[in-house]
């Protein structure tokens, strides 16, 4: 911890602005040490104790829960289409049994949920590829190689917002899932992609006060959204009112309805092998 500061991972997608928004404005001051980072890369550092507090996939909650605290409250979630995780496919996904699907390697959540979906709804078995799917050049979406990929993030909006525009796929791929809508219309259930915890092993008064911090910056953020999807319209060159959509149709709490969503995730995963079977825990209130 540098300077005594504790430090606290962001992931640097335009879907947290709304909670470090006014951190980064000077609205807020949080006393700890930002760092920036994709969620697999976080995910790692969390794991490794590199930080304390930190965005992290629910998955690495779900994979070792004994090691973290969940901060109340604070999560990325939706409760139908969430805009920015998207599978794009040039045969229906029910027909990619034994086909190359590229995933992410920086989302262990999406992927989680991409794997859940396969098996449960569109029962087919695609080969998983690997893949920087967050930062690919979209002007070169087409590859014959694979048969459909999943984009995450602001690479996935600004593909999202292509093909609203234009009312079509990119390069031949003549499906799009939106993974958010597809767990909705499965479960019925909100997803919550992301939480916020911190390291059990976290001074509790110093974890309080992050958390203090990031929930008065998030209330910041939910107020200033027009300002917000500016910023993110400049960092994607995505418009703005498709931003300002984006950033309105996510929520940001932790709600026992998007509770209900994580647990029945976590329930699956844990009946598919896929994360030791755990408990929710929370760091305590003050």
């Amino acid at each position: 911890m540098p300077n005594g500061k504790l430090r606290v991972g962001r992931i640097p997608y335009i879907n947290c602005y709304p909670v470090y928004g006014a951190v980064d404005r000077g609205a807020v001051h949080l006393d700890a040490t930002l760092v920036d980072g994709v969620p697999t890369a976080l995910n790692r550092q969390m794991a490794e104790g590199m930080l304390d507090v930190s965005v992290v996939s629910a998955v690495e909650y779900a994979r070792d829960a004994k090691r973290y605290l969940l901060l109340p409250d604070l999560a990325i979630s939706c409760d139908g289409p969430v805009r920015s995780v998207l599978l794009f496919s040039k045969r229906p996904a029910t027909e990619l049994n034994g086909r190359r699907v590229l995933v992410s390697r920086s989302s262990m959540t999406s992927v989680a949920l991409l794997e859940l979906l396969f098996e449960n709804v569109w029962k087919a078995r695609p080969m998983f590829v690997p893949a920087n799917a967050e930062v690919m050049d979209v002007d070169r979406f087409g590859d014959d190689e694979h048969d459909a990929r999943l984009v995450i993030g602001d690479a996935a909006l600004v593909v999202g917002s292509r093909l609203r525009a234009h009312r079509d796929v990119p390069a031949g791929y003549s499906h799009a899932y939106d993974l958010g809508a597809e767990w909705k219309r499965w479960t019925g259930l909100p997803f919550v992609f992301a939480v916020w915890v911190a390291q059990r092993t976290t001074p509790i008064v110093e974890a309080l006060a992050v958390h203090a911090t990031l929930i008065q910056s998030r209330d910041w953020g939910l107020t200033h959204l027009d300002d917000l999807a500016a910023q993110a319209s400049d960092a994607t060159e995505v418009d703005q009112p498709t931003c300002l959509e984006y950033l309105s149709g996510l929520d940001y709490g932790l709600s026992y309805h998007h509770l209900a969503g994580l647990t029945e995730f976590f329930r699956r995963l844990v009946m598919a092998g896929r994360v030791p079977n755990g408990s929710l825990a929370f760091l305590p209130a003050a």
